[in-house]
């Protein structure tokens, strides 16, 4: 499936307009990752434990779009976008939803 931030793709026609189409994503962080990035920020540096997490989080909600885009009889999702949220009471919550427009390309 192709997936594009942009409205349309480079060679090929939309023939048909699906409908919007999302995936969600929400990951729990816990104590043990968040000692680890609490060391990342003592002593300075990138958190891995985080960036993993993100990573993870972004794929799924992505992977999640595209099998709904599948579902309604699309080959392809254009205009994506993804929004990231903390959530929780604190804030050991992250939300990735990814979201775009499901196309049958001809």
């Amino acid at each position: 499936m192709v997936c594009t931030t942009t409205p349309s793709i480079d060679g090929r026609k939309i023939a048909e307009y699906k409908g919007i189409v999302f995936g969600e994503v929400i990951s729990g962080v816990d104590f043990i990752k968040d000692f680890a990035a609490g060391l990342s920020n003592f002593f300075g540096g990138r958190s891995g434990t985080y960036e993993e997490e993100l990573i993870q989080a972004r794929e799924s909600a992505i992977s999640e779009m595209e099998q709904r885009a599948l579902r309604l009889g699309a080959d392809a999702v254009v205009g994506v976008k993804l929004d990231y949220e903390v959530l929780g009471a604190n804030n050991g919550m992250l939300m990735v939803t990814a979201s775009g427009t499901a196309v049958r390309l001809e």
